[in-house]
């Protein structure tokens, strides 16, 4: 089958539907669903994140993970163990060996037997495979946040659309958790703690420079394909483990590959406070630093109408209002006061957000499955990402240059200011391009 007949059929069977439970595995007929009548993905990155998420879409009956890639030889080989087993118990097939191994992701793209993609590299690594996939006419699912800059993000909403592929970005928080974050966000909207004045955003430090000395680079590991577009430098554990690892690397810290915490939890709950405020397609006007230049909370990212969005607080989003306070996060939801949603409650002539619904972690994963099939628009698609990645980056922008920036987010360029404008985009090393 072509990849469009294999999409065709997804879209019009009625024979499976999304599992929406953890109760475990759903057994599938082979004489019902062949692999090839399923939505077929690659999975580009292999770590621990990207374990978590392929297991979760290979649970459900529309899908079949059919390769692996990773720069890193056990992690792709252990992401092929993962699924060849789950599969063989799935189906009772002791010598199941169905799924490849690649260390260039460009092979999964380049294969048209594959409908869609993860990708679940580190952040340098999200704009490339994702432009590329979308020219391939491959669906995406792509971690959060999505970009490293924010041109590299625009770039990466006008291959999506432009070539009519489905997005979602790993923000999951308005899918899961109990719901906490869609309740939070649909109370503010409809103006039950009346008119916004703040927004304060419990997140980490922004962005520093890498200064990781240089260390030998393990057997099995393509250091110099890790480093893809970024800037050449010796290799560090700390940036790329060895091997299997379970724990979130530290990559996440520094310029060259991330945007620090401010980007890591900020892609989440800046993405939430935007939700809330009405603000997906859109971002703040004005950036006004501490007046301390060496703070590293204090950050004010200011909206047109007057709303002043903060970096800094009780973890999670808290928005304050003329009547009243909300703060979510993924353990808690507080509401001052805490009769608010009984004495005025949601109905159906207020706003209501999409509820993709679940508690069982999965939902997140299960909507961007269920627009893959019906040809949609995710809960967290290509613009939404793009624009909280955006407000992640304007902040550390504005720490780094330690100063006021106006910015304009329909042209999404700084107001005369070409230094600003400069860090829009990053260089990348070699032939690596986005086009």
């Amino acid at each position: 089958m072509s990849v469009m007949n294999r999409r065709h059929f997804v879209h019009q069977t009625t024979a499976t539907t999304l599992l929406t439970t953890a109760a475990g595995a759903v057994s599938i007929s082979k004489a019902q669903d062949h692999p090839n009548d399923r939505i077929t993905i690659g999975v580009i990155g292999v770590g621990k994140q990207g374990v978590s998420d392929f297991t979760k879409a290979m649970r459900m009956p529309q899908t079949q993970i059919v390769a692996m890639c990773d720069v890193v030889e056990e992690r792709k080989n252990n992401g092929k163990k993962i699924a060849n087993d789950f599969y063989s118990k799935l189906n009772n097939e002791p010598n199941y060996d169905g799924v490849s191994t690649h260390e260039d992701f460009r092979e999964i793209i380049n294969n048209e037997k594959i409908d869609a993609v993860m990708v679940v590299t580190p952040d340098h690594w999200h704009a490339i495979p994702v432009v590329q996939a979308a020219k391939a006419g491959k669906d995406i699912y792509c971690e959060k946040p999505i970009s490293r800059t924010i041109e590299e993000g625009r770039a990466m909403v006008k291959a999506v659309q432009d070539n009519k592929v489905v997005f979602q970005t790993g923000s999951q928080q308005r899918s899961e958790y109990d719901g906490k974050f869609r309740i939070a966000a649909e109370l503010v909207r409809n103006g039950r703690i009346g008119q916004i004045i703040s927004v304060n955003i419990g997140i980490g430090d922004p962005s520093i420079p890498c200064d990781l000395p240089t260390e030998e680079i393990p057997k099995g590991t393509n250091w110099d394909l890790w480093l893809g577009p970024a800037e050449e430098r010796g290799y560090n554990e700390i940036l790329c483990p060895k091997g299997i690892h379970s724990h979130f690397p530290a990559w996440r810290r520094y310029r060259e590959y991330a945007g620090g915490s401010v980007a890591d939890f900020g892609a989440h709950h800046y993405d939430i406070a935007q939700w809330g405020l009405g603000t997906d397609d859109t971002g703040p006007v004005k950036l006004v630093p501490p007046s301390d230049p060496n703070a590293k909370r204090g950050m004010e990212l200011i909206y047109e109408n007057g709303i002043r969005m903060i970096h800094g607080g009780p973890g999670g989003t808290t928005w304050v209002g003329t009547s009243g306070i909300i703060s979510v996060d993924r353990g808690r939801l507080e509401i001052i006061p805490n009769d608010l949603r009984e004495k005025k409650p949601i109905t159906d002539k207020d706003i209501k957000l999409e509820n993709a619904g679940g508690r069982n972690g999965i939902s997140h994963m299960a909507n961007w499955i269920q627009n893959v099939k019906e040809r949609g628009k995710c809960i967290c698609h290509e613009e939404v990402g793009h624009r909280s990645a955006s407000i992640c980056h304007l902040t550390n922008i504005a720490y780094r240059l330690d100063r006021e920036l106006n910015w304009d987010p329909k042209a999404e360029k700084f107001i005369d200011d070409g230094e600003a404008n400069e860090q829009i985009g990053e260089p990348m090393r070699g032939d690596w391009k986005l086009s």
